[in-house]
């Protein structure tokens, strides 16, 4: 299996998640963690995976408005550059259609809120022809700039390992 993991991260939060879910999967095969700044461009034809993930921004995916509203409490510089929504938004339907997840990061006092960035996420890709390998996941943090709740990090690396084991069992 090759897999490709993209993410977009403005405290760092997300990319811990990321590359905890990258290396679930790397138990199943060869993966890419990608920052979404570093991910232009198409997916390589060659992947049997991507997995997407963002944090959940005004109950969907990051927009440049709010971005500026986390630079503004202290994001980082990714926070300048393309979110997830643009990278998403810049894919085409092709003939190859690897396997996509989608994960999200938000603020455990709002469990419960109606969007998720990583809904809409997979609805977007599952949307142009890749094939929807799990449901979207969210990740907790305590606070906008985190941390990240006790044993999301954990569960992360295995959501990877459940995704690339689902996918094995796939191939048989």
């Amino acid at each position: 299996m090759r897999a490709l993991v993209v993410y977009e991260s403005m405290f760092g939060n997300t990319a811990m998640v990321a590359r905890e879910v990258a290396e679930g999967l790397a138990a199943h095969g060869d993966v890419e963690l990608r920052s979404v700044a570093e991910a232009l461009g198409e997916p390589d034809e060659s992947l049997d995976l991507v997995v997407v993930g963002g944090p959940t921004h005004a109950f969907s995916l990051s927009r440049p408005t709010t971005r500026e509203d986390a630079r503004r409490q202290g994001a980082g510089a990714a926070a300048d550059g393309p979110g997830l929504r643009e990278w998403l938004e810049g894919l085409h339907a092709g003939t190859h259609h690897p396997h996509v997840a989608a994960f999200d990061t938000r603020v455990t006092k709002v469990r419960r809120i109606p969007g998720s960035a990583a809904r809409k996420a997979s609805k977007v890709i599952g949307g142009l022809g890749y094939l929807v390998a799990e449901r979207p996941e969210s990740f907790f943090v305590e606070d906008t700039d985190g941390p990240l709740a006790a044993g999301e990090l954990e569960r992360a690396r295995a959501w990877g390992d459940r995704i690339g084991t689902h996918l094995e069992a796939l191939a048989k």
